[in-house]
């Protein structure tokens, strides 16, 4: 199981790079950088590129409204570029709160966009002149639209790899059986180990019953705040208002992902409770309706041979790659949470 850790990109960049080679060292495998209305995602994967020599590097994610697919596959090349080859492109939809909000681009046809630009990228990265009839993208545009003068190119550059691995957001069962058909790595949210055969089992199955044998195997990204020790009982709370956030207030009623996700786990009565209170703005009490169920068995946060007992069933479940959250307020404490973990998932 290799070990991941996402970046805060919220403060204190420079320094969280700084400290990345001591992770290396501890036993850090890969690092995801996040793009949702803060700083960009690429101008801070290039700035852990040229600082660190071993470390994966992902993007977690890039949503796919944000960039053409041509310009999304000439990114990662070049990411794969400056760092040797040491790159994953992490994409994914993102929701209609961030990509109409923010950004102004109609969210629409995730499924089907998603689908076409692996498709676009993975031709640029053959350094095939790109030609696409989808239904949601022309390259070149077809006669009748635009000037007429654009012609099938491929890309200038040879890039390190011609198979870049792409790992994709998604939690919706046809998104799932997509990623399981199409990509490198799945990355869902809000990952409860003991209920992801019930939930994703059958779109997994479907998914990969369709898979290209050269892909190979799926790699599966789970994600949880770590904390080990005896007195750390309390940091399972500070996990509900971030739960509340995204089960309440990513979304409008009927239009919000991850409470379909809650439903999905058997919490529906609780999901549409949450989402009352938080779009009421009482969100301290939405936070205090989080299930404890769902925050604790979706973390790793507890005694060391709990953390153990958790990391297991994430293991068996099928995940293959850990994405932690060390919950420490000091350097040396963090280090210490990425050393404890990694020796952990060495043993299971």
């Amino acid at each position: 199981m290799r070990i991941g850790m996402p970046l805060n990109y919220s403060g204190g960049f420079k320094e969280t790079v700084d400290e990345l080679a001591t992770y290396e060292k501890a036993g850090l495998d890969i690092v995801y950088v996040a793009e949702a209305y803060s700083f960009d995602a690429v101008s801070q994967m290039g700035f852990i590129a040229a600082r660190t020599e071993r470390l994966q590097i992902a993007s977690g994610i890039l949503q796919i409204y944000t960039r053409t697919p041509t310009l999304t596959a000439m990114t990662a090349a070049g990411m794969d570029f400056v760092s040797d080859g040491r790159f994953t492109l992490g994409i994914g939809a993102s929701g209609p709160q961030v990509i109409e909000g923010f950004h102004g681009v109609p969210y629409n046809a995730p499924l089907g966009r998603t689908r076409e630009l692996v498709d676009i990228c993975r031709q640029v990265w053959r350094r095939e002149r790109v030609q696409h009839e989808g239904k949601h993208y022309q390259i070149p545009l077809p006669e009748g639209q635009g000037t007429g003068l654009g012609k099938p190119l491929k890309l200038i550059n040879h890039p390190v790899r011609p198979n870049i691995p792409i790992m994709i957001a998604a939690i919706g069962p046809k998104n799932v059986a997509m990623v399981a058909e199409i990509g490198d790595a799945w990355e869902p949210i809000f990952y409860v180990p003991e209920k992801a055969h019930e939930v994703w089992g059958e779109s997994l199955a479907a998914g990969k019953a369709k898979r290209n044998p050269e892909l190979g195997e799926l790699d599966v990204v789970g994600q949880a705040p770590l904390a080990i020790g005896d007195d750390v009982g309390a940091l399972v709370d500070s996990m509900r208002p971030m739960l509340a956030l995204y089960i309440g207030g990513m979304g409008a009623k009927g239009k919000n992902f991850y409470n379909d996700l809650a439903c999905r786990y058997g919490y529906e009565a609780e999901a549409a409770e949450i989402q009352d209170l938080y779009l009421d703005g009482k969100k301290d009490e939405a936070a205090a309706k989080v299930p404890d169920d769902l925050v604790a068995k979706s973390t790793l946060i507890g005694s060391e041979g709990h953390v153990r007992e958790r990391l297991a069933a994430f293991k068996e479940s099928g995940v293959t790659t850990m994405n932690v959250t060390p919950l420490a307020g000091s350097f040396e404490e963090r280090t210490k949470l990425i050393e404890q973990v990694r020796g952990i998932a060495d043993d299971l």
